[in-house]
């Protein structure tokens, strides 16, 4: 399920399991304690893993998920097809947490891989 590599002494895990959709927060929960056990702190997602929900910020789907990830210090790249989604919120919000350096939406797993081993 999850692909483990190492880039500039930083492990990062891919989910690879193209079926896998999270839909719940515990799912994710669970997801970044494989990583946690395996000394990786920085985590790929594809959006097709992720319930839609997600990327409607009025449901919150967001904001839980992204709330555990900045308290257990992990990194998160979810790579995909934004321009897709007319949200002028999600849009706002998606160009002001890539300002960040903790989670990213990007086009491609090189940009993921760029963003979350960048020091």
């Amino acid at each position: 399920m999850l692909n483990f590599r190492t880039i500039e002494n930083v492990v990062v895990a891919e989910l690879a399991d193209e079926n896998l959709l999270i839909t719940e927060v515990q799912e994710m929960l669970d997801l970044m304690g494989d990583c946690g056990a395996n000394d990786c702190y920085s985590i790929i997602l594809n959006e097709r893993n992720i319930n839609p929900d997600f990327f409607r910020l009025h449901t919150g789907f967001a904001g839980e998920i992204l709330q555990k990830f900045s308290t257990y210090g992990f990194k998160l790249a979810i790579v995909g097809d934004f321009s897709k989604y007319k949200s002028k919120s999600l849009h706002d919000y998606i160009r002001e947490t890539n300002k960040g350096r903790s989670i990213f939406f990007v086009s491609g797993v090189d940009e993921a891989l760029n963003k979350l081993c960048r020091l």
